[in-house]
């Protein structure tokens, strides 16, 4: 891993040259990072990659234009900063861009508690050895399961990131994060009549990622459960979904309050500011200080302070996301939502859930006589600025208050400005991923079948 600190240094260098060559501001995001993977099949290394990145971002302000180049920190930084002036100077105007305001930002003085307060950093690199251990693991657990025919592909990864921002405003930070993810996937049975299903799991920490030999059985049991489905008639009918769907589910909400979206009018929320989106039941958190998690930051991709927000609170709108660009042009301020790509920002969540409901898992099914446990969609069916949702569907029926049989090759439809009024959260929230949300009660959505 790169010194951080000294990538540091190179940013403000780079940001006092961009300075001197005529940027009325700019800012500078060195990525850097190393990762490994070794995927295994059939008891055998399938494929086995390591790869690292050395990436410096600049961004300049002149005059209501602005440019950014990409490059590393090897280039001439000189004629690096001087390519990009010569850019700005003939790009249109933007005058919504630019840096962050400055009584936004985080304390530099306190970057350091916050980095050891988050504990994003585990020092251990397992070598190719270690992980094609855990991947052939998981390959044996999920073949030892009757009824599995054939190993699709396990793997195991690792990976180490630095992120560095320096502004021309005095901004200037780094901390580091460490990765590791563990994935199985397998067949049941033959030819055409074959299923396939998979899990895996990602942690911050090595210690805290879930056991090869579970993930593998778990793995290769969803695979079976799902042998010779059946199709179902047409109809309205309530819909169960599974944590992998409901997490979706709300990826598509955050993607409507994103204030990128609000901003060219493609969201169909975009007029439902402080108002009922969702049942009273429903509360959606955005966090950025959960320790050990994935979408944990020590500041956003500008330096602002960022805090735990209340997306949705008892089923009513709150905020947006935004970041400074998106604020100002919607007359508003940033709450810390900027994440640093390689052009400039954009607003995005951090740890994003919904929290727990009441009702447990196994009594929201044993209240059904007739519905659809959903635990796979297919497809991109969904309208953003409508809201229609349309998908094809897979899972298990539900009948009598139990899971009955596998269900394949139906579709199912709504509108999410319905849908979303209409879910009901279970009590099995986990927070395992950057997006998390219970198992989520559907009601009232239409299913294609035969």
């Amino acid at each position: 891993m790169n010194d951080l600190k000294k990538l540091e240094a190179d940013a403000l260098n780079l940001v006092t040259l961009a300075k001197k060559a005529g940027a009325d501001a700019c800012d500078v995001v060195v990525a850097s990072g190393n990762s490994l993977s070794v995927g295994i099949r059939d008891g055998a290394v399938e494929n086995s990659n390591r790869s690292e990145s050395d990436a410096l971002y600049l961004r300049v302000f002149c005059d209501e234009k602005i440019a950014s180049v990409t490059s590393n920190t090897k280039n001439n930084p000189q004629a690096l900063a001087e390519r990009a002036i010569a850019m700005a100077k003939v790009s249109p105007e933007n005058p919504f861009q630019g840096l962050a305001d400055k009584d936004r930002l985080f304390p530099t003085d306190k970057i350091e508690a916050k980095i050891a307060e988050l504990d994003l950093f585990d020092g251990t690199e397992p070598d190719p050895d270690y992980m094609e251990k855990q991947a052939l693991e998981t390959e044996a657990a999920g073949m030892n399961v009757e009824g599995v025919t054939k190993s699709l592909s396990c793997g195991m990864s690792s990976s180490t990131s630095g992120f560095v921002l320096a502004s021309s405003d005095g901004f200037s930070g780094s901390y580091q994060r460490s990765g590791f993810s563990l994935v199985g996937s397998f067949a049941a049975g033959e030819g055409t009549g074959m299923e396939r299903d998979y899990d895996y799991d990602t942690a911050i920490y090595l210690s805290d990622l879930n056991n090869a030999e579970a993930i593998g059985k778990n793995a290769g049991e969803r695979a079976v459960k799902r042998l010779n489905p059946r199709q179902v008639k047409s109809g309205s009918y309530p819909i169960v979904a599974d944590p992998r769907v409901s997490a979706a589910l709300l990826g598509a909400l955050t993607n409507a309050v994103n204030a990128s979206s609000v901003a060219r009018k493609t969201s169909f929320l975009r007029d439902k500011m402080d108002k009922q989106i969702m049942d009273k039941s429903i509360s959606i958190v955005d966090d950025p200080h959960m320790v050990r998690k994935s979408g944990s930051s020590v500041f956003d991709g500008e330096g602002v302070l960022n805090e735990k927000l209340k997306l949705v609170e008892d089923g009513i709108l709150q905020t947006w996301l935004l970041d400074s660009a998106t604020a100002r042009e919607l007359g508003l301020q940033t709450n810390g939502r900027a994440t640093r790509g390689a052009s400039g920002t954009h607003p995005s969540t951090t740890n994003c859930y919904m929290e727990a409901g009441e009702q447990s898992v196994e009594d929201m099914i044993a209240s059904i006589k007739d519905g659809f446990f959903l635990t796979e969609t297919i497809g991109h069916g969904i309208n953003m600025v409508t809201g229609d949702y349309s998908k094809g569907a897979s899972g298990y029926w539900i009948e009598n208050g139990e899971i009955s049989y596998p269900v394949a090759e139906i579709t199912i439809a709504g509108n999410l400005a319905d849908m979303f009024m209409n879910m009901t959260p279970a009590s099995d929230l986990e927070f395992k991923f950057g997006t998390n949300a219970p198992t989520l009660l559907l009601e009232g959505m239409t299913i294609g079948g035969k």
